[in-house]
């Protein structure tokens, strides 16, 4: 069994390496982690950033294509995963774990952490320890998490995401670990019902939802995580949708 989710896992990479490119929710992920980055850093000089648990590496490829200005790397537990992203972004990767970075003290100016804090080999509460650990003083970090367990899905098991978060759960979080300054936005908020309605659909028959859309689709989905994407950099605040995102200060 444990054979067969390795097996698992290494296929859903590899569709996630494929689709990150082009999928309409890795577009929308992207353009909050970048907004967010940027707003962070503004009038920063040498900032050094990094992707705690880059996977392969899309997200670390697009923030050292529009910010050249700052040093970016890749932190990744997966061997497989480092290579990717490494070739994929042409920036420095190292393996290691969120639980115990490899990294001084105060050494990062920002950490963007996406889909990683709930996966069954992280402890969640040490992992933010660790972050705010490696953050200089004022720093920021960056999360994107899955939202509420009741959408736990076929992606989340392949993957090994254990727990989902509701932004309740992730501000308490954050509080405890120390982190201030602390702001909270669900979003995918748009196509909310209709992800509803295809988890419970393929959670009778099995497969995961990160797949190849047909062009119509995929382009008319993008627009819409582009119009949230304009809400969210108005500063509204999201009731409710697919994922939560938080930035705090250390």
């Amino acid at each position: 069994m444990h054979e067969e989710m390795k097996n698992l896992k290494k296929h859903e990479y590899e569709k996630m390496d494929r689709l990150e490119n082009e999928m309409w929710w890795y577009a929308g992920l992207h353009a909050h982690l970048i907004f967010v980055l940027r707003q962070a850093l503004a009038g920063s000089k040498n900032a050094i950033v990094l992707d705690a648990g880059c996977g392969t590496g899309g997200f670390l490829r697009v923030a050292a294509q529009v910010m050249p200005e700052c040093w970016m790397l890749g932190l990744d537990a997966e061997e497989g995963a480092c290579v990717s992203a490494h070739v994929k972004s042409r920036r420095p990767v190292c393996g290691g774990s969120v639980n115990a970075m490899p990294f001084a003290e105060n050494a990062l100016t920002a950490i963007v952490c996406a889909d990683v804090l709930g996966q069954r080999s992280v402890d969640d509460a040490q992992a933010l320890l660790d972050f705010k650990r490696c953050l200089a003083s004022g720093g920021t970090l960056v999360l994107n998490l899955p939202a509420y367990q009741w959408l736990y899905s076929a992606h989340d098991r392949a993957v090994w995401q254990s727990r989902r978060y509701t932004s309740a759960r992730l501000h308490q979080l954050l509080q405890a670990a120390g982190f201030a300054n602390i702001r909270i936005t669900y979003w995918n908020t748009f196509l909310f019902p209709l992800m509803v309605l295809r988890r419970m659909l393929i959670r009778r028959r099995g497969g995961s939802d990160v797949m190849q859309y047909p062009t119509p689709v995929n382009l008319t989905f993008r627009a819409l995580m582009h119009l949230e994407s304009v809400l969210v950099r108005r500063g509204f605040t999201l009731p409710f949708g697919g994922s939560v995102l938080a930035v705090a200060v250390k």
